[in-house]
């Protein structure tokens, strides 16, 4: 027996004991759901390849089924996942078998022995099926992979794999010349939000090619036809605010590219693209602009404006140079219109594989 208890401490106890039995019993049905969830995919396929009536229902199968079962939450979108998870995670087949006692073709169902491929017990007790359906939205085997791993080892929830999905991890992460600090979760930062530059930002979403003929207008016009993309790579809380942004110095005209707001950091960001490698006097011209917005242009609440150029090309030592001694909050980044080099990213894995192991 251990130090005598007093009753506040008694309720604490069975609070904590049912919310620790709460989370494991929630863990065991997730988990049997995905499992569940492999083994109809696998049924309904086995149906539509050797299905003696197959040919009567046809392409109404999912419609029939949803309507001879008639339960809550089977339905056709259901079965579709289902479906589409059997076809996309095999290896699942064997822990499938074991827990239903299903007799699975070795074949259709075996495990697959990658080492880019998910280990089944893992996948299904640490993600979700929800968490599974967001990553076979992506047609690409090892990028699913790169999410499953990162998922795993984050802990993301839901949600924050909508986001970096959305926001191009695993291509940022593959031209990233520091890959792991990307992955840092934003509880590092505990005094709040602060602006995280990317370098390089990744354009493949533009559909744009590198060559000679591409201009800056190109480019500009390119980002505002796929705004949401650039924005969602830029990163969190921005808002569009103007192209081409005409001011006046000296009683002459000058035009800023993009200008957006930061609502999370409650201050304008300044965008000035350059197809052609960093030059210094491209920063000049950089700091010049955001010295007018905080001049002219911050309104009560707001913090100093923030300026980033990108362009196709830095020297390291030039940008730290260019930027020694300057006040203003400025950020020099480059941009890249093609995918990542794929090996680069099965040399993180096999790391981040490591750690997890």
């Amino acid at each position: 027996m251990g130090k005598e208890k007093t009753f506040a401490i008694l309720a604490n106890d069975i609070k904590d004991i049912n919310v620790k039995a709460g989370n494991a019993a929630k863990g065991a049905v997730n988990q049997l759901m995905t499992l569940r969830n492999w083994a109809i995919g696998y049924y309904i396929v086995e149906y539509e390849q050797g299905g003696k009536d197959r040919a009567e229902y046809g392409s109404a199968l999912l419609d029939n089924l949803e309507a001879r079962i008639n339960e809550k939450g089977m339905n056709k979108t259901l079965f579709k996942w289902c479906r589409q998870f059997y076809n996309m995670y095999p290896q699942i087949g064997a822990t499938a078998s074991h827990q239903f006692g299903m007799l699975i073709d070795s074949q259709k169902g075996a495990t697959v022995s990658h080492q880019f491929i998910t280990n089944p017990e893992r996948l299904v007790k640490q993600l979700s099926f929800s968490h599974i359906r967001e990553i076979m939205i992506l047609d690409d085997e090892f990028e699913r992979f790169f999410y499953e791993t990162e998922c795993i080892k984050c802990g993301w929830t839901v949600r924050e794999l909508r986001r970096q999905i959305k926001t191009n991890l695993y291509f940022r992460s593959g031209v990233s010349k520091n890959p792991r600090e990307l992955l840092k979760p934003s509880e590092d930062n505990p005094e709040g939000y602060v602006l995280s530059i990317k370098d390089p930002f990744t354009f493949e979403f533009l559909g744009l090619k590198a060559s000679g003929s591409l201009n800056e207008s190109d480019l500009e016009q390119a980002l505002i036809d796929h705004l949401q993309e650039f924005m969602l790579e830029l990163g969190e809380g921005f808002c569009f605010e103007a192209r081409q942004k005409r001011i006046v110095i000296d009683d002459k005209y000058y035009f800023i590219d993009l200008v957006f707001y930061n609502r999370l950091l409650h201050c304008n960001v300044i965008v000035e693209l350059k197809n052609d490698e960093f030059k210094h006097e491209d920063l000049g011209q950089l700091n010049a602009y955001v010295g007018y917005y905080k001049a002219n242009e911050m309104v009560e609440g707001d913090n100093p404006p923030v300026g980033i150029l990108l362009c196709t090309d830095k020297g390291a030592q030039m940008v730290e140079y260019a930027l020694s001694g300057m006040d203003n909050q400025l950020f020099v980044s480059t941009y890249m219109l093609h995918l990542p080099d794929k090996q680069k990213l099965e040399e993180f894995l096999r790391k981040e594989l490591e750690e997890i192991e």
